[in-house]
């Protein structure tokens, strides 16, 4: 069976954690997988938007546009509570560098040290936007809630993975295996509302 009535498909992302979940999260369908690695020279998004949503669709659309085939974006980050919901859409860079793990899980970490364990609920959010070459760009959101620790476990996933606590796992994001995590994970709740979707337009 195939997500897609379409032959391929390209991921807007150079983030290598998240080509590595949506490949595997593609296996078991019927469609060539493209990353914007294989299309040199396509231009940098720069992700300004206020909301998940506004950067996943900017991001999917433009990607689209370039290659002319169907592009998947996903914007994703934390959203915790005691810090009014941030870092949020600027989660990738809360510490300032783009995609530095080991400055953003320190500023983390620095936030919610006087944060009372009881008093650290936080989720991911992921919003993916698949851009159609038609114009169409369906949007779907993912979350999955948990709570911050203020020690690292797991070595597995990326991000802010080994400090989110999964209380009915009673494990970090990062001690999760691959298939267990796409399971759970907002990315993966919202493939699953993606694919949803997709069923009910193209079926």
């Amino acid at each position: 069976m195939s997500l897609f009535p379409w032959k391929q498909i390209v991921f807007a992302t150079r983030n290598k954690g998240k080509v590595r979940e949506f490949s595997q999260m593609f296996d078991a369908y019927q469609v060539e997988v493209k990353t914007v690695e294989d299309f040199p020279g396509l231009p940098e998004v720069v992700e300004d938007g206020e909301t998940f949503e506004a950067n996943a669709v900017k991001k999917a659309e433009t990607i689209c546009r370039e290659t002319g085939i169907p592009a998947l974006a996903d914007d994703s980050g934390l959203e915790v509570d005691a810090l009014e919901g941030k870092p949020g859409v600027y989660s990738a860079r809360f510490a300032g560098e783009h995609g530095d793990d080991q400055a953003n899980n320190a500023k983390l970490v620095a936030l919610m040290r006087d944060i009372p364990a009881g008093e650290r609920a936080a989720r991911f959010v992921s919003v993916l936007a698949l851009a159609i070459p038609d114009g169409e760009t369906l949007v779907a959101r993912g979350t999955c809630e948990g709570e911050i620790v203020l020690l690292p476990a797991g070595s597995n996933g990326f991000g802010y993975d080994p400090y989110f606590f999964l209380p009915e796992q009673e494990r970090t994001m990062a001690e999760l295996e691959p298939e267990e995590k796409n399971a759970i994970s907002h990315r993966g709740n919202a493939m699953r509302k993606l694919h949803a979707i997709l069923q009910e337009r193209y079926r």
